[in-house]
């Protein structure tokens, strides 16, 4: 098996330093760009299976080069910045970003997040039909669920949300981009709507639904599904 290819865009050398020894210690393969341009270059001559980006780069804002990249490029794009207001971080997800790690972040949370990021590749390239995350099983052809084998009675919305956010797993979901998935363009500010909705799958699907384990609130953004 080939390993899974990681292009870094970052102008620090320290950093892509410290992510190349850090990625290929654990089995994967790595090319570097010191800019957005080059970046781009070398994802379109050569499309990796994901890319860690930074959005402070020297030649073009990486908030740019990310809305470039997604205009073909449809695998995970991981932020990864010393930006961390709540305004770049949705703007990045709204863009689409599959995930966001603030600078200085943890070399293990850095590696669950691109296991989380490759997993997800893996199923939109199988177009799976099934989606099974540990006790929940998600038939989306007929339109059911299951939690440890019982069927979860679900109502049509609560299904379209759960579907969604599981398809997208462990990537966060902003609000807005949820609201505007499930009920359609004029719905993204209503956030307590989304909140009601969330506490009602929440109920059906958790153990404790006070202390979820799927469904986790991402504080201000939106929401993350494990």
């Amino acid at each position: 098996m080939s390993k899974a290819e990681i292009l870094i865009i970052d102008d620090e050398p320290p950093i892509r330093k410290l992510l190349e020894i850090a990625l290929e210690s654990n089995g994967y393969k790595v090319s570097e760009a010191e800019n957005g341009k080059n970046g781009i270059l070398m994802a379109a001559n050569h499309p990796p299976d994901l890319i860690l980006l930074d959005l402070g780069l020297p030649d073009k804002s990486g908030h740019e080069i990310l809305k470039e990249l997604r205009n073909w490029y449809n695998k995970s794009i991981i932020i990864l910045s010393v930006q961390n207001s709540e305004q770049d971080i949705v703007k990045a997800l709204d863009n689409g970003a599959t995930d966001y790690l603030c600078k200085p972040f943890r070399t293990a949370e850095l590696l669950a997040r691109i296991r989380s990021a490759m997993r997800k590749n893996m199923t939109e390239d199988n177009n799976n039909n099934m989606i099974i995350c540990n006790d929940i099983e998600i038939d989306i052809t007929a339109r059911s669920a299951k939690k440890n084998g019982e069927l979860i009675k679900l109502t049509s919305t609560e299904f379209n949300l759960l579907v969604l956010l599981s398809k997208n797993e462990g990537r966060v979901l902003t609000h807005q981009f949820i609201l505007k998935e499930i009920w359609g363009v004029g719905y993204q500010t209503e956030t307590q709507y989304l909140r009601v909705f969330i506490g009602t799958l929440r109920k059906k699907i958790e153990n404790n639904a006070n202390q979820p384990k799927h469904i986790l609130t991402e504080s201000g953004v939106g929401y993350r599904f494990l």
